[in-house]
């Protein structure tokens, strides 16, 4: 199917899901309040405990903060692919968009980035909250626009591991309950909230590598959030964080958009 057809059906299954979204704003409302509630959280509860070199403690810990919730932020976010299209499958809404004349691929495709949309959305309540916390970008416009969009290129990416395992299990608890057991422990064991020097020597070596460190890491860099005291990463992942971020954005492309796509092929009501 020629590429132009494919990228029109795309766009319309993208704006069924927003305006979905429109008609039940407890989807949004929900998903920006949760975000928020980590930033005031951990800036305000943890942010006088938990030490960073470079300023006083809980001034730089809330400068150090954003990047990590941002990242954890927009992963969760990428999860609302999966829930959405379990919901779908259980509903039989799959099997009428496989009756229908249109691209297979188009229905994955649309509903990975109408939530791209929602992850963009869920940045700038971030952002404006931590403004008001005290959270401040100290690089250039395009440093920070970079960012931003490192961070929602990655998260498009891990939708689409959240499509695959979306259609792959029997409900959308399921979905919720086994995607919280692998993302809480990911976005926790990494640099998000805490310097890697704090942590045991074997979960820094974990956290070295973990995707999401990677991530965090890069749009801290690319904010200017690294406080002056912060020890240079010896790791090659976080020495080079905006480049490992990308390889594991292309790994899971290339992965997962076959696998999901192969799925949607297989799937039927349950």
């Amino acid at each position: 199917m020629a590429v132009p057809m494919v990228l029109a059906d795309a766009h319309v299954v993208a704006k069924r899901n927003l305006i979905k979204i429109k008609r039940v704003p407890d989807l949004l409302v929900f998903t920006t309040l949760s975000p928020i509630m980590f930033v005031l959280l951990f800036a305000y509860v943890f942010g006088g405990a938990i030490d960073v070199p470079g300023g006083t403690s809980a001034d730089a810990y809330r400068e150090y903060l954003m990047a990590g919730i941002f990242a954890q932020t927009v992963i969760f976010g990428a999860t609302i692919t999966g829930a959405g299209l379990a919901e779908d499958v259980k509903k039989g809404i799959i099997d009428r968009f496989r009756s229908l004349p249109m691209a297979p691929s188009a229905v994955l495709t649309g509903r990975t980035l109408s939530d791209v949309i929602n992850n963009v959305i869920v940045l700038v309540v971030m952002s404006l909250t931590g403004l008001l916390v005290g959270w401040g970008i100290h690089s250039s416009v395009g440093e920070a626009l970079l960012g931003f969009v490192l961070l929602l290129v990655f998260a498009y990416a891990v939708s689409w591991i959240m499509a695959w395992l979306g259609m792959l299990v029997p409900s959308v608890e399921v979905f919720n309950n086994a995607t919280f057991i692998v993302i809480f422990p990911l976005t926790f064991v990494a640099n998000t909230f805490v310097p890697l020097e704090s942590l045991p020597t074997a979960l820094q070596r974990f956290a070295e590598w973990n995707p999401v460190s990677a991530v965090t890491q890069a749009s801290r860099e690319l904010f200017g959030n690294i406080p002056a005291g912060v020890p240079e990463p010896t790791s090659w992942p976080l020495q080079h964080a905006q480049l490992y971020t990308l390889i594991w954005t292309a790994v899971f492309l290339v992965v997962f958009i076959p696998l999901a796509n192969a799925q949607y092929r297989r799937s039927t009501s349950r």
